[in-house]
């Protein structure tokens, strides 16, 4: 087949413009610009159209292609290396109530039954949902919800007892305030973070947006499935290619299914045709909703208001006025009128009705990132990146500084008539006095002015005059948080962290059992940091980070097995001197043993009730090995099974660390390690995990062993021991190599002996037996004489080694180079 006139075809065919002087030229190109055409460009092009890829298998399969520089067209056998499950695991060295990050959203609710006091939820960036019962000063936290496994970025109440959450994770959960803890449904329509939720006030609509340049409008009454999305496809005037989109959504799971937090069954695909129309082409940012649920305003990076009718999903106008992206939005009960905060530091006013905006707020000096108003949607309270918060009386445009915040405002919620929540970066939440408390105060001048009505008017008031003061210097109540991690360095021997918190607190940690060891208090980080650091060199078998103000320590397979330690090191009981434990799988073993106590326990009943360890004790069956397995897996006493877990390994029950993992059904969950049950298995769970608690599987590891060469040094009368490379863990200490010297080097013995001996070490036996001689617990069948025993020094680069140094140590921090490691011996007369 010619070359040439099949890549011409196919660039007209895809649809690209060619001159004819180009085709001809094409058509007649050497045919080495033709192979790398078929490599480079027709691949490229070919695989976004079906109907073409049986073109390319012709190219890439046919006599004039260069054999290896194209794989087969033919894609369907190949197989890719699969990415595994990561299993996280979060320490805190606290409680679980208290906050330990930043509070994204607070919203204050009222009871409908009980003693009717107001209630607080708050959702952080430490991944947690709290409510918290106000009757009480200070408040008490009375339930924490925990299933997202990012930042919480929003949360709304609707009905009388249902919440609806959204999070960088992607997800919208739902929650039951009053009856317990566990996570009712999950919503994974989101293709990127969720930023913001609206609801109707009388009715189960629920909006939400996010980076995705996407909004779902939501019945949680109804089938469970978005009643409308409105996104960026379509045209201008709002026509849709007219597309199905089959959507596949969550669903309760029945009572008497295993409750699950985060992976919900999902029900068969529908086929859901929501309504697209001409949307938002950037992030979102905003959302709010009227009462009724007939207007729905939204906002972003586009620097503009929309308005959509959440019953259709229909776009209805488009307002203009800001000049920065749109942080904040309010509607009044009726629709009417919107308030909308921006990063350019302005707050406008809009009538919906007239599609324009009709005042212009100039109150604060740097971005507006949260408003709250009075039912009368009279009055205005917003805050922002300036620390401060303002009520604005939107009539006479007269502003109070009402406070100002230590840290950046992220969200306003009224209680009553009296209280204003401020959440703020910081992991506490303030409650300062609001209107009504504010009236029977005589208004200082300082602390008001008359907002002005261009951009930045605040600023120049800034710099012309003299500061405001605010009417509060304090806040009335405070719901402390903890201070979040803003620092963390991994020490070198891979167990311990050193953190520095929000308030410059540091600490040393111990990763395999997730407790804190020594509180430095305010010292200094990097000086800290020197001081315990240990020429030491462990394979990096986890990472972390401090994204939710905590610990979150990452395992991965197999980089997670690649550390090991002896367990003498580990001060085990009755542990020999060779005896050495893989880092990772005790510390999987201590993180899941709750979770393996339940699941022997759950399976331990039945079976013995029906006689089953008979049959496996027997043997029968058709698969003995695997009936064996089980039954060593399943008929373990719970106390012998705990006993099991080494004590370096044991991990808090009473401040347990989270679990944030999946499985191969549903996404990512979190669930503190002691609520796991037992029931979880390979769908909520990495296999890879399950091998390693059950079955004490690890996966092949490369670099697990050190190959070095041992010759004597240079200028002494000693010996060669081996002729050939050997290898040796690691971890293994070089004190151990001294004696394998002391054993192989015999001094008092005629040299025809001493060949004798060594010649088992050299060569292709080398590599075997001096990975497992060393550090024998054997006596020597050499006897010294006290008074001529010689005393051994192993050196590399000419630097005597401590005894104590690892391997791995000595190549890391004496050895410094790329190729195999060489050591060398020499005698000293004892001392």
């Amino acid at each position: 087949m010619d070359l040439g006139l099949v890549v011409c075809c196919c660039m007209l065919t895809v649809g690209y413009s060619w001159s004819l002087s180009s085709l001809f030229c094409l058509y007649h190109a050497p045919l080495l610009v033709l192979q790398q055409c078929s490599a480079l460009l027709v691949l490229c092009l070919l695989r976004q159209h079906a109907y073409l890829r049986g073109i390319l298998d012709i190219l890439v399969s046919g006599e004039h292609c260069v054999s290896g520089r194209i794989g087969t067209g033919n894609t369907a056998n190949t197989t890719r290396p699969r990415k595994e499950k990561r299993f996280t695991y979060v320490l805190r060295d606290s409680n679980d109530y208290k906050h330990c990050s930043g509070i994204n959203c607070v919203k204050v609710g009222t009871p409908s039954e009980g003693d009717g006091k107001d209630f607080l939820v708050t959702g952080s960036r430490d991944g947690t949902i709290k409510r918290w019962d106000l009757g009480e000063d200070p408040a008490v936290c009375r339930a924490t919800f925990e299933s997202h496994v990012d930042w919480v970025n929003d949360v709304v109440l609707t009905g009388d007892d249902t919440l609806v959450s959204c999070s960088s994770d992607t997800t919208l959960k739902t929650w039951r305030l009053f009856s317990g803890r566990e996570c009712t449904r999950t919503f994974r329509h989101h293709s990127d973070y969720v930023t913001a939720l609206a609801s109707a006030k009388h009715s189960n609509i629920v909006a939400s947006g996010g980076l995705g340049c996407e909004v779902f409008i939501w019945d949680l009454e109804a089938a469970m499935t978005p009643i409308a999305k409105v996104s960026h496809e379509g045209t201008e005037d709002g026509a849709t290619d007219g597309s199905l989109t089959p959507s596949i959504v969550s669903t309760d799971r029945s009572a008497n299914a295993k409750t699950d937090a985060s992976t919900p069954q999902v029900t068969p695909t529908q086929d859901y045709a929501p309504i697209l129309a001409k949307g938002h082409k950037e992030s979102i940012y905003a959302l709010s909703m009227n009462d009724a649920g007939t207007t729905l305003v939204s906002g972003g990076t586009e620097k503009a208001v929309r308005v959509w009718d959440p019953r259709t999903g229909t776009k209805q106008m488009k307002l203009k006025g800001h000049t920065d992206n749109v942080r904040a939005l309010l509607l009044d009960p009726t629709g009417r009128y919107c308030l909308s905060g921006s990063s350019d530091s302005m707050i406008r006013l809009w009538d919906l009705g007239q599609q324009r905006c009709v005042h212009s707020y100039a109150v604060h000096t740097d971005s507006v990132w949260a408003l709250a108003s009075t039912p009368s949607f009279s009055h205005v309270y917003s805050g922002g990146r300036d620390l401060s918060v303002y009520l604005t009386d939107l009539s006479t445009r007269e502003s109070i500084l009402l406070c100002t915040e230590r840290e950046p405002v992220l969200q306003l919620a009224l209680q009553g008539d009296e209280w204003l929540w401020v959440a703020t970066t910081d992991s506490s939440l303030n409650k300062w006095p609001a209107r009504e408390r504010m009236m029977g105060k005589k208004l200082q001048r300082a602390s008001s002015f008359v907002a002005g009505s261009l951009p930045f008017a605040r600023v120049r008031a800034c710099l012309d005059g003299s500061a405001l003061v605010p009417l509060h210097s304090a806040p009335a109540s405070v719901i402390p948080g903890t201070a979040g991690i803003v620092r963390h360095a991994i020490l070198n021997d891979r167990r311990h962290v050193l953190t520095k918190d929000a308030q410059d607190v540091c600490k040393l940690w111990e990763i395999t059992c997730g407790s804190v060891i020594k509180d430095f208090g305010k010292v200094n980080f990097e000086e800290k940091e020197k001081e315990l650091f240990e020429k030491v060199s462990v394979p990096a078998w986890f990472t972390m980070d401090t994204r939710l103000g905590s610990i979150s320590v990452h395992l991965d397979t197999p980089q997670c097995f690649s550390a090991e330690m002896y367990a003498v090191d580990l001060q085990v009981p009755n542990a020999t001197e060779e005896q050495k434990l893989n880092l990772g799988q005790q510390t999987l073993r201590g993180l899941l043993h709750h979770w393996l106590t339940r699941r022997q326990q759950r399976a331990a009943a039945p079976q013995l009730s029906n006689g089953d360890a008979g049959n496996v004790e027997s043997g029968t069956g058709g698969e003995h090995g695997a009936e064996k397995r089980a039954s060593e897996d399943t008929h373990d006493d719970p106390d012998a099974q705990r006993s099991k877990v080494i004590p370096a390994f044991e991990f808090s029950t009473t401040s347990p660390p989270s679990i944030i993992t999946e499985g191969s059904v549903g996404g990512p969950w979190r669930k503190k390690a002691t609520d796991l049950d037992g029931t979880e298995d390979e769908k909520e769970l990495p296999l890879w995990c399950i091998d390693c608690v059950l079955h004490s599987r690890l996966p092949p590891r490369d670099n697990a062993k050190c190959s070095f060469f041992l010759l004597p040094c240079e200028g002494t009368s000693l010996q060669v021991l081996t002729q050939g490379k050997l290898s040796a863990p690691r971890i293994l200490r070089i004190h151990k190599v001294v004696n394998y010297v002391l054993e192989k080097l015999v001094l008092d013995r005629p040299v025809d002996d001493t060949a004798s001996d060594s010649t088992s070490t050299s060569g292709h036996g080398s590599s075997h037996q001096s990975g497992n001689s060393y550090g024998s617990s054997r006596q020597s069948s050499r006897v010294w004489q006290l008074q001529n025993k010689p005393v051994v020094e192993i050196l590399c680069n000419n630097q005597v080694l401590p005894p104590d140094m690892s391997l791995a140590t000595v190549r890391a921090y004496v050895w410094k180079k790329p190729d195999d490691l060489t050591l060398y011996y020499r005698t000293v007369q004892s001392r």
